[in-house]
């Protein structure tokens, strides 16, 4: 159950990261509230998780989810450079989030 909390918190990160492109000095009422209900969310998710994941792990884990969300989402929808090296990198990243939930 931990690690789907994790999943989840981090899908949530991607949320708040791609709300956050829109918040215009949070003064764009609808996305800051998308962005303050998703970083609550994310937060709350990847503290939940840390109470049977190792930290380190789960923080390394959530972050990488997020960070690897967050790269698809700019280049599926805000015209961000899609790359061969930047696709290979993304795999480094998901091996090695892989390799930690296999370690953990």
């Amino acid at each position: 159950m931990a690690w789907a909390l994790l999943i989840l918190g981090g899908l949530f990160e991607v949320g708040f990261t791609t709300s956050l492109r829109f918040v215009e000095g949070f003064r764009n009422w609808p996305w800051t509230l998308a962005f303050l209900i998703s970083v609550t969310a994310s937060m709350t998710l990847l503290e939940r998780a840390a109470r049977e994941i190792p930290m380190g792990t789960a923080y390394a884990v959530w972050g990488g989810i997020g960070a690897i969300g967050t790269v698809l989402v700019g280049m599926a929808f805000f015209d961000e450079p899609t790359t061969t090296v930047r696709l290979l990198l993304i795999l480094v990243v998901v091996g090695a989030i892989a390799g930690l939930k296999l370690t953990a």
